[in-house]
């Protein structure tokens, strides 16, 4: 058979061995769409698919379809509104993007900023701003909105033209010292009233935006949030969804049916250095990875400019060469204009340079990209919020500085372009016909413009925002209202000697997590969260008490029914099992963290975890969540270098508490005993969830078993200030050696154990500290200097809280605790003696606890070493009393340090 069949469809008989039977079978299916419709056509299809499958033939899934629009032209609707109303105004918004970013580095200091990313992305927000995106006045919660970090220009322009920023907050871009400007990128702490959530540390916006989404359905599921149809756009860039954060949780959105979930992937084909698949075609990828995910896929890659054409594309010729052309060679395309395209693009096929025969090379030119095309990019946001049982990612192609022209449209170095010259900025104010006149662009200045607060602009804007309720983004700061938490007497029993009885502080934490279950108001609002390790942490009782959340309930009987605590799933389960992700448990946190704002509801989550997994695996989510203002509880089980015996190197914390002492508004604390553990978390839970503090906890735990002891009377302040004196030694006779022995978390223990054998074996009496915070010390004392620095008349000087708990006392001091030296030296400013510090420096490795410790130097016998080396050093003992030390405790002074590689 002749292989010149004309068909409508010859694409697709391309080396086709009958194409007359496939002919057959292609007018077939069109007269099943003609007569039932599309969705009956594919019902038909698959049961051949499964047919043939039956029969042995291997039929490869295809995640892909053609590279044109997911939307034929014949489904789009009207998009309403004024559109040339919505293009003025969208011009607006670009030149004061633009002119905001260019003020910003024409004056001294090199401010930087980004150009090209908003003007690839305008027309995505404006048409979400316009006709989609709710604000949270009135009976409707509000959308939340996830912007691209580096669009933030135009988000700001915006706000400008409807009256929320002014003039000057704009000047001010990214010169916030002074109180005057407006932020880089999105960072809810420098405008909690404006930003809902922080992005721009790409590919945390993503799997934070599915967690998001995800927590809303959870706390939907039990009751605590009335069903919506509210959503969770985000917007990210092709470039960014190379971080495995951005793609690496998107089956957990198809899994669970996320239907209040959007990504809007700005597909301008560039990222940072060049093009994002230049060999390739990064839409195609995706439309691949997210529809094999489960998700709802859109493509909008051409603009109405393309209609007639591909209306006319009878042979598929101008769909093959648009499947066959590469990102790279569009990129140029849009760089080197229309006679490039006529020649390298259309001019491949006869068929295809046929087709633009009648147009000039400006009409090729102006050839648009469906996302800047409004009424393509309105029909797949209206397709998205009518989705049903599915999460919709739309990949839009747009063009990386779309507007800038020779300034940076489709060149490589784009992104990081902040400058443009005079000429530039005149084109780009006659593209996009702005009304500012060339004396007014005189000597190079760039002026902002608004048409007036009573211009038809500016009322047109109000108007839909009003319709839409209300502004956005704008941030809810508290809840509407505080709720009582239970006092610390409710845990009395934790507060008391466990006698002969040894449990774990992970156990004192479970224990004190249960009472406050019962807790009426406050234990529907906790949230345990778990990164599938809760039988690890003595967790496992809360799977049947309270359940374990699935969407779909449990439609299994599980293999441990019988046992009393059975693995129990339900769509009312209070418990976040997460699986093996701790950043996705942590983006569950972070959710249930910031609901006071997102949700007027506060909730209280506790995230509990491997310590060495935290910080150091996802801190910069831990980041994030101090600058979107969290309120939750962080747990870190297991924590410290020598506590986790058995597990080795990569399993052991030695630095966490040093990582959280990091983050600004993260309080941390490394209790020894339960009553510890109890006052701590009983504070925070005052703080954030009473008083509404914008701060959040990372307490330490542990696996090891001991007694624990009563709590001392008047020590509760000196837990949550860092140090308190859990041991006096007395009045120190005028003949006697005396030191002062501090520390933390297990190694605690250790000093006390030290202090026995120092008595013992010397005659040297100790005072005993237990410090819950080194973090929380230091950073008072770090406060108290900086006071008197500035304050240098002061008849009463400020005091660190160590130096007022040790002055006066006799000896020298020593530290000991589980964490690198750093952790504890942090104070040694504020210590008023000599001071020395011992902790674990170095790799972790597997044995017994009392072998860690020996090997890192931090156990009893070198805590009692120290001492007695630190008074010899003081004059107060020999040097041959350091050489018996060393003998009597048989410490080899030959081993290689721990901390040497």
């Amino acid at each position: 058979m002749s292989q010149t069949y004309e068909s409508p469809f010859a694409d697709l008989l391309h080396n086709d061995p009958d194409p007359t039977e496939t002919q057959e079978w292609i007018e077939s299916v069109q007269a099943v769409i003609a007569h039932d419709g599309a969705e009956r056509a594919h019902q038909l299809l698959q049961g051949m698919v499964e047919v043939t499958r039956r029969a042995g033939a291997h039929l490869p899934f295809a995640p892909t379809t053609e590279y044109i629009n997911t939307i034929p032209v014949h489904l789009e609707p009207k998009t309403p509104g004024d559109q040339t109303m919505e293009w003025r105004i969208r011009s607006l918004i670009r030149w004061n993007a633009m002119a905001m970013v260019v003020r910003a580095n024409r004056k001294p200091g090199d401010l930087g900023g980004h150009i090209a990313s908003f003007a690839s992305a305008a027309t995505l927000y404006d048409v979400g701003f316009n006709h989609f995106w709710r604000g949270p006045e009135g009976d409707h919660p509000g959308d939340l909105i996830c912007v691209q970090g580096h669009s933030s220009p135009g988000i700001y322009a915006r706000s400008f033209l409807e009256g929320r920023l002014s003039e000057s907050q704009l000047d001010h871009f990214r010169m916030e010292v002074d109180g005057r400007g407006i932020s880089s990128y999105p960072h809810p702490w420098l405008m909690p009233d404006y930003w809902q959530v922080p992005t721009v540390s790409m590919g945390l916006g993503p799997i934070a935006a599915i967690y998001q989404a995800r927590n809303w359905k959870y706390l939907e599921g039990r009751g605590l949030l009335p069903k919506t149809d509210r959503k969770v756009w985000c917007f990210l860039g092709d470039g960014e969804c190379d971080e495995p954060e951005s793609l690496g949780a998107i089956s957990v959105a198809g899994r669970e049916g996320l239907d209040n979930l959007v990504f809007v992937i700005n597909c301008n084909l560039q990222r940072l250095d060049g093009p994002v698949r230049g060999n390739g075609k990064i839409i195609q990828e995706l439309e691949g990875q997210f529809r094999g995910a489960g998700w709802n896929v859109i493509k909008t890659v051409w603009g109405s400019y393309w209609d007639p054409l591909l209306a006319r594309d009878t042979q598929g010729k101008l769909r093959q060469l648009m499947m066959e052309t590469v990102d790279g060679e569009y990129q140029n395309c849009k760089a080197f204009g229309g006679a490039y395209t006529r020649e390298h693009f259309f001019g491949k096929y006869p068929e295809t340079a046929r087709m633009v025969a009648n147009l000039s090379d400006d009409d090729i030119w102006r050839l648009n990209r469906g996302g800047h095309d409004p009424h393509k990019v309105y029909a797949a946001y209206d397709a998205a919020t009518r989705m049903q049982g599915m999460p919709t990612v739309i990949l839009a192609k747009t063009v990386k500085g779309y507007g800038m022209g020779a300034s940076g449209e489709s060149l490589n170095p784009t992104h990081g372009t902040k400058k443009m010259d005079d000429e530039a900025v005149r084109l780009f104010r006659d593209r996009f016909n702005v009304p500012v006149t060339d004396a007014q662009l005189a000597d190079g200045q760039v002026p902002f413009y608004h048409p007036g607060k009573d211009s038809e602009e500016v009322q047109y804007m109000l108007e839909r925002r009003k319709a839409l309720g209300g502004f956005l983004p704008q941030r809810r700061r508290k809840a509407s209202t505080s709720l009582e938490v239970p006092k610390l007497e409710t845990y009395e029993r934790l507060l008391k000697s466990t006698g002969e009885r040894e449990i774990s502080t992970t156990m004192a934490f479970v224990q004190m997590l249960n009472i406050t279950l019962r807790d009426k108001q406050i234990g529907p609002r906790c949230v345990p969260i778990v990164a599938d390790e809760a039988r690890t942490f003595g967790m496992e009782g809360l799977f049947r008490q309270l359940g374990i959340y699935a969407p779909q309930g449990q439609k299994y009987k599980p293999v441990d029914r019988d046992q009393l605590m059975y693995y129990r799933e339900d769509a009312a389960g209070q418990v976040l099992e997460e699986g093996i992700t701790e950043a996705g448990a942590f983006s569950s946190w972070l959710a249930c963290a910031t609901s006071y704002s997102t949700n007027d509801l506060q909730m209280l989550p506790f995230y509990i975890y491997y310590s060495m997994f935290g910080f150091q695996r996802i801190g910069d989510s831990a980041w994030q969540a101090a600058d979107m203002r969290a309120r939750g509880f962080l747990l870190g089980a297991t924590a410290g270098r020598t506590t986790l015996n058995g597990e080795g190197l990569q399993h052991e914390d030695g630095h966490s508490m040093v990582q959280a002492g990091l983050i600004p508004n993260c309080r941390s604390y490394d209790p020894t005993f339960s009553y510890e553990v109890v006052t701590i978390m009983q504070y925070g839970m005052q703080r954030m969830i009473a008083e509404q503090r914008d701060e959040y906890f990372y307490v330490t735990l542990m696996n090891e078993n001991y007694p624990h002891p009563d709590m001392p009377e008047g020590s509760a302040e000196g837990i949550i200030k860092g140090m308190y004196l859990l041991k006096d030694a007395g009045k120190p006779k005028k003949s006697e050696l005396r030191v002062q022995l501090l520390g933390s978390g297990t190694i605690l223990r250790e000093v006390i154990a030290a202090a026995e054998l120092l008595d013992k074996d010397f005659g040297v009496t100790a005072d005993i500290w237990s410090c819950p915070s080194f973090n929380e010390l230091g950073r008072d004392g770090t406060d108290a200097i900086r006071h008197n620095r500035l304050h240098p008349e002061d008849k009463k000087p400020r005091k660190p809280y160590v130096t007022e708990l040790l002055e006066g006392r006799q000896g020298p001091a020593i530290a000991a605790t589980d964490y690198i030296r750093t952790y504890a030296d942090q104070i040694r400013e504020f210590v008023p003696m000599r001071y020395t510090v011992l902790g674990t420096d170095g790799f972790g490795r597997s044995d017994t606890r009392a072998n860690l410790r020996r090997h890192f130097e931090v156990d009893r016998f070198h805590i009692a070493h120290a001492a007695i080396e630190a008074l010899a050093k003081d004059g107060k003992m020999a040097a041959k009393d350091v050489t018996r030390a060393i003998k009597e405790y048989k410490i080899d002074v030959e081993k290689p340090n721990p901390i040497g590689v």
